[in-house]
């Protein structure tokens, strides 16, 4: 089983363009309502959706606050690439890269441009 994760947007094409510049991803969608980002493996990472559309009963009402109970967390090998390029594209970063004193890990967080939190750290396995 997979989880293809959809997240409501203002601009989908824009978000996409974000994405793909911060994380390094593909459109494999593409288009002014939804769009699937993958990684290099084809691995979706992420789906956009923009607000209001197709009567999604999570995604009609675009006023409310974004990802209230959600962290987007990507597990990436390539961690200091993806802040190398929040900071090329001079993008406000909330947490600084710091260990994570639960994971042990190396991690940093930062908002997109729709207010969705997200925290990149580094490719660990979870262990219980």
């Amino acid at each position: 089983m997979k989880i293809d994760p959809i997240i409501a947007v203002k601009d989908v094409k824009a978000s996409s363009t974000w994405y793909q510049a911060v994380l390094g991803c593909r459109s494999s969608h593409g288009g002014e309502k939804f769009d699937v980002l993958t990684a290099a493996d084809g691995e979706v990472l992420l789906c956009l959706h923009k607000w209001g559309e197709h009567a999604h009963p999570t995604m009609t009402n675009p006023d409310i606050t974004c990802g209230n109970g959600l962290i987007l967390y990507f597990r990436t090998s390539n961690m200091e690439k993806i802040r190398q390029n929040i900071e090329n594209m001079s993008y406000e970063v909330v947490e600084d890269i710091h260990i994570n004193p639960n994971s042990t890990k190396r991690e940093f967080s930062l908002l997109d441009p729709d207010g969705y939190y997200l925290t990149i750290t580094e490719f660990h396995q979870y262990e219980g």
